[in-house]
C-alpha cells in the first residue's frame, strides 16, 4: 500500500534546539516538554488542538509517570479528547512515529494526526525489577541511559563496538572519519548564516526555556547548546575511544535533550493547515532494515534501499539525504555501499554535529530535508538512520507544487 491521501502539511512542523546533556533542558520532564512546545507552536498557526483526531507520542527514555503514554502530553497541549499512542524504536524513533501517524490518516482513522516526540537523555532514570526468585530475593537494575548505551541488550557490547566493527570491515581510518566530520560542520554552519536563517524554517528562536513547573521562564537558548567547535587540528589531537580502535570522540554524536513534532492530514486537511497551499509533501514510501549483530551502522542501507523499492524510485532520483549518524562511519559505508554522493548528503546539518536525544533526533532531520527539498525547489528527499539492536529505518518524501 502507497501512501495515497496523506501529506504533510507545509510549515506545520517544529523543533526546539537541542541541548546537550547536563544543559539547560536537563531539568524539564520530556513529554510535559514536548506539550509545551507544541501548544505553543500550534497556536502560532492558529491550529485547534481539538482538531486531531489521533496522536503518537516518540520517546525512548523512561520519565514520570510515562506510563500513561500518548494521552498525557496529548491533554496538556489541549488535545483533551484526542486518542494515541507511545512508541519506541531507540535512535529510529522519530521515523517510526511519522509511519505510525502516516498509516493511521492512510488507514481512514484519522483525518488530522499529531506526531510529537521528546526525549532527556539527561539524568536519566535508575530502574530496579524486583526478582523474588533470586538469591535472597535480590532484584536487577541500570540505569537506563548509560548502561544500554554500553550494554546491548543481546551481545552485551557497546554501542561504539559497533562502529568499530564496521570500520574493520570496511577498512576505514580515523582520517577517513575526521574528514566527514569537518564536512559535516562546515554544512552545519550553512544553517547559521544570517542569523540561523535556516534553522528559523523550523525552529522558534531564540527559544525560551521554561521552568521545571512550565510557569515563567528559566532562560533563553540562541541555538543548539553544546556543539562542539571542529577544526583538522583540534581532531587530529583526539586518540581512538578505544584501544587499538578508530572512532575518537569527535567521530560520534553525543547525547541531547529536546522536542520535535509535526502534522499529518489527508490532502484537502493539509492544503487548509499549510502555511502555502501551493506546496505538497507527501510520503512515497518506507522501509526498514537489520544487520548483523553488532553490525550497526550498517542496517542504513537495507532500511534505505527497501524504501526506495517501496517508493519506486532509485537512488539516482533522490535530490537530498538525511542520515541519523551517531558515527561518521555511518555515512562513510552507505555513500560507498550506495553511491551516494558523501559529500552532498546532510545539508544543513545532522546528528553528528547537533546532538542525538534519540527519539526526536530522526524526525528533526525529515523537517530539515523537507526545507532544504523546499529551497531546492521540490523534489525527491531520503532520511535513513540506524538504531540499537542493530536495526533501522528510511523514508522517502516528495516536496512538489500542488
Amino acid at each position: 500500500m502507497t501512501f495515497e491521501n496523506v501529506e504533510i502539511p507545509y510549515g506545520t512542523y517544529w523543533s526546539t534546539p537541542f541541548a546537550k546533556w547536563q544543559g539547560s533542558l536537563q531539568h524539564l520532564h520530556a513529554m510535559k516538554f514536548a506539550a509545551h512546545v507544541a501548544k505553543s507552536e500550534l497556536a502560532k498557526r492558529d491550529i485547534d488542538p481539538k482538531g486531531f483526531d489521533s496522536g503518537v507520542y516518540g520517546m525512548t527514555n523512561n520519565q514520570y509517570q510515562s506510563f500513561y503514554g500518548a494521552p498525557w502530553p496529548l491533554h496538556e497541549l489541549g488535545a483533551t479528547h484526542t486518542p494515541g499512542h507511545m512508541l519506541t524504536q531507540v535512535c529510529a524513533t522519530g521515523a517510526r512515529v511519522l509511519f505510525a501517524g502516516a498509516s493511521e490518516v492512510q488507514m481512514g482513522l484519522a483525518e488530522t494526526a499529531l506526531v510529537l516526540t521528546g526525549d532527556r537523555c539527561s539524568n536519566g532514570p535508575h530502574i530496579f525489577y524486583p526478582a523474588p526468585k533470586g538469591p535472597g530475593g535480590t532484584g536487577k537494575s541500570e540505569d537506563q541511559v548509560i548502561y544500554n548505551f554500553s550494554n546491548d541488550a543481546i551481545g552485551g557490547h557497546a554501542m561504539l563496538d559497533t562502529a568499530e566493527n564496521v570500520a574493520a570491515k570496511y577498512q576505514i581510518t580515523t582520517e577517513e572519519q575526521h574528514d566527514v566530520v569537518l564536512r559535516r560542520f562546515e554544512q552545519y554552519g550553512d544553517a547559521l548564516k544570517d542569523d540561523r536563517a535556516f534553522q528559523k524554517r523550523y525552529m522558534t528562536l531564540p527559544f525560551a526555556v521554561p521552568k521545571h513547573n512550565f510557569r515563567g521562564d528559566d532562560g533563553v537558548m540562541e541555538g543548539d547548546e553544546g556543539v562542539f567547535i571542529t577544526s583538522r587540528e583540534g581532531l587530529a589531537k583526539l586518540k581512538p575511544v578505544k584501544e587499538g580502535g578508530t572512532v575518537t570522540f569527535g567521530g560520534q554524536t553525543h547525547p541531547a535533550d529536546g522536542s520535535v513534532g509535526l502534522v499529518i492530514a489527508t490532502a484537502d486537511r493539509a492544503r487548509e493547515l499549510s502555511r502555502d497551499p501551493g506546496i505538497r509533501i507527501t510520503l512515497k514510501g518506507f522501509g526498514q532494515g537489520r544487520a548483523d549483530m553488532a553490525y550497526m551502522p550498517e542496517a542504513p542501507v537495507q532500511a534505505a534501499r527497501n524504501a526506495l523499492r517501496h517508493a519506486g524510485v532509485g537512488i539516482d532520483q533522490i535530490k537530498a539525504i538525511k542520515s541519523h549518524n551517531p558515527f561518521a562511519v555511518n555515512d562513510i559505508v552507505f555513500a560507498r555501499e550506495t553511491g551516494a554522493d558523501l559529500n552532498r548528503m546532510n545539508n544543513y546539518g545532522c546528528s553528528l554535529i547537533w546532538g542525538h536525544p534519540q527519539g526526536p533526533t530522526g524526525l528533526r532531520a525529515i523537517l530539515e530535508l523537507i526545507e532544504e527539498l523546499v529551497i531546492e525547489g521540490g523534489g525527491l528527499g531520503l532520511f535513513q538512520g540506524c538504531a540499537a539492536g542493530d536495526s533501522s529505518m528510511a523514508v522517502v518524501l516528495e516536496v512538489a507544487e500542488r
